[in-house]
């Protein structure tokens, strides 16, 4: 039994069986076997041994052929580890000792060389470690192709699952998400990754325990080994002893009976403790059309992040106009005629690809090149087409767009020009649609910050997207826990550009109707809940199962005191003096809730 520790992004407590997809996604169907097939399992063994050994010895020829004696002699080496009897022996012995699956002790027995691999590397310095990672690396491509020579090549990892899996991973891009679900997963862990990664975001969304940033651990586990994920503790738990899958099955158990502590709250208003109660608008992120009914059953007032780029994700063309109408109008439909939803348009590259986001998956740095709305501006056709579907989809309901990492105003104008063009090419073609619909623009780069002032000119509203504000001000990648200790929604750089932000927004408020929100996961945690209150805010949007919680601290506060709270951690040189001030306050205003 091994504890692992990470960052927990999605509470909960799952159990079951491993899926290790840095084999390609191969999930091991059976990890023992009756006696009496035993000698079956060898036989598949050899038979999948010879097979693979037969295909690096064609690819040695081949390349010995094209590129000379040097290069063939890699996969003469793959060749040799897979003809060693040693190797053979030991899987053989598994299978015999132990009842195993071939699959199961394949997936062992190299495992097992994998990681006396790496302890003897480490003992040997850098070079060593170096060496010993780069033989590793050769034993765990060894272990995949002798996996897909056992179960016949498969592509899709979850094509053939018989009960739910814990998926573990180096890390997760956002397609790999896309198809989870209760009947497929029922948590993650993975070796890399930040607590506001697309893929931590999604697993809180769909409510499925997840942690992220745990560090190396792949080469301790194998395909059908029980795991325990805690995503609310941040633990790994690789193969638990009995008492501990009973300790966690009872934990398991307690959080699903439990209710929501704070569903009581749901129909109350999202007021102020003050005398002349001041009301704080409360909407949800979602990034599924079917995640709008989340919205209402935790009390939200609408959507207020309609993340659209899970559309194209796992799909081997676009998504059509028509496809992107339905999810639309399913959204509207949900929350009905009254109730704001903030569409984004598309926010594809960074950390979210998808087979048609080719242009950019090449990219040495994703974060500064072709993403989001520059890649929509690249590609007019593809932004054109979910522009007329947003406008078609306004007529059921207060819909509205909102473009994403807007950095100079000339891109905003671009983007607003687009949509006006679209407008024209839909009234000429006879569709109905919306001509009014409200425009705002996100704030994720300083340049937009500092902008603020003539960016409120242009649009209805503002959406300070916290993730990315804080990542690009800080320079610290969100999804690199090397550089976690730099990424810090409380470092003081980025409440004063939040607060240039809102001061542009009230001077614009004072002219006409504006909306300033905040939509990134800092809204979504209460400990900052008193400080965007205090600059400015008076919506937030969050992860809807986050929604009450954040109602719970607006009930408890007045807008005085946390008018005091902004204005003592702006004054601050630090962000841990600032996140330490604010866990006092929160402590002080909820004294009960036990605040870490």
């Amino acid at each position: 039994m091994e504890y692992r520790y990470g960052i927990g992004v999605s509470p909960g407590v799952a159990i079951g069986p491993a899926l290790v997809l840095d084999t390609e996604g191969v999930l091991i169907p059976h990890r023992t076997v009756p006696p009496d097939q035993v000698e079956g399992e060898i036989a598949r063994l050899g038979r999948a041994l010879e097979e693979t050994a037969a295909v690096a010895r064609d690819d040695r020829e081949r390349m010995t052929a094209r590129l000379g004696p040097a290069l063939g002699n890699i996969y003469a080496a793959q060749q040799s580890m897979l003809e060693d009897r040693v190797v053979r022996t030991q899987i053989e012995a598994r299978i015999r000792s132990e009842s195993y699956s071939a699959e199961y002790a394949v997936s062992r027995v190299i495992r097992d060389f994998v990681r006396r691999l790496e302890d003897y590397g480490r003992r040997l310095g850098d070079h060593g470690a170096a060496e010993a990672r780069r033989r590793a690396t050769e034993f765990i491509d060894l272990e995949r192709q002798v996996l897909a020579a056992l179960l016949g090549h498969p592509t899709d990892p979850f094509g053939n699952l018989t009960e739910p899996v814990v998926v573990l991973a180096n890390d997760l891009m956002p397609s790999d998400t896309a198809d989870f679900g209760p009947r497929t997963v029922r948590a993650f862990a993975t070796e890399s990754g930040g607590n506001t990664s697309h893929t931590a975001i999604l697993a809180g969304a769909l409510e499925i325990p997840a942690v992220v940033g745990i560090g190396r651990f792949l080469t301790d586990v194998s395909g059908r080994d029980t795991v325990i994920v805690d995503g609310g503790e941040g633990v790994l738990i690789i193969d638990p002893d009995e008492d501990t899958l009973a300790r966690y099955e009872l934990k398991r158990a307690r959080l699903l009976s439990r209710p929501d502590r704070y569903e009581h709250l749901r129909d109350k208003p999202s007021v102020t403790r003050d005398d002349v109660p001041v009301a704080i608008r409360l909407l949800g992120n979602i990034e599924l059309a079917p995640e709008a009914a989340h919205c209402l059953d935790r009390g939200a007032e609408g959507v207020g992040l309609y993340r659209t780029e899970f559309l194209y994700l796992n799909k081997s063309s676009h998504p059509t106009e028509e496809e992107h109408f339905a999810a639309y109008t399913s959204v509207v439909n949900t929350l009905g005629p009254n109730r704001p939803v903030v569409i984004r348009t598309l926010d594809l590259g960074a950390d979210k690809f998808s087979s048609v986001s080719g242009a950019v998956a090449g990219e040495k740095n994703p974060f500064l090149g072709l993403r989001s709305v520059r890649l929509c501006l690249y590609d007019r056709d593809l932004f054109k087409t979910q522009l007329r579907a947003i406008l078609r989809a306004a007529l059921h309901g207060d819909v509205r767009v909102m473009f994403p990492m807007i950095s100079t105003i000339d891109e905003l104008r671009q983007c607003k020009a687009l949509l006006n063009d679209v407008k024209e090419d839909l009234e000429d073609a006879g569709i109905p649609f919306k001509s009014d619909v409200p425009v705002g623009t996100m704030i994720e780069v300083p340049s937009a910050a500092l902008l603020a002032d003539v960016l409120a000119r242009e649009v209805d509203f503002f959406s300070i997207g916290t993730n990315d504000l804080v990542q690009y001000t800080l320079a610290a990648d969100r999804n690199n826990e090397h550089v976690a200790n730099l990424y810090n929604p409380t470092d003081p750089a980025v409440l004063r550009l939040i607060r240039i932000v809102v001061q542009a927004a009230q001077k614009e408020q004072s002219k006409r109707p504006f909306e300033v929100n905040v939509c990134g996961e800092m809204s979504g945690e209460p400990l900052y809940v008193p400080l965007l209150v205090g600059l400015g805010l008076r919506q937030l949007s969050a992860t809807p199962r986050k929604i009450p919680e954040i109602k719970r601290v607006i009930r408890e506060l007045r807008v005085a005191e946390a008018k005091d709270v902004a204005d003592r951690a702006l004054s601050m040189e630090t962000a841990s003096q600032v996140s330490s001030y604010l866990r006092d306050y929160l402590r002080k205003i909820l004294p009960s809730e036990g605040v870490d």
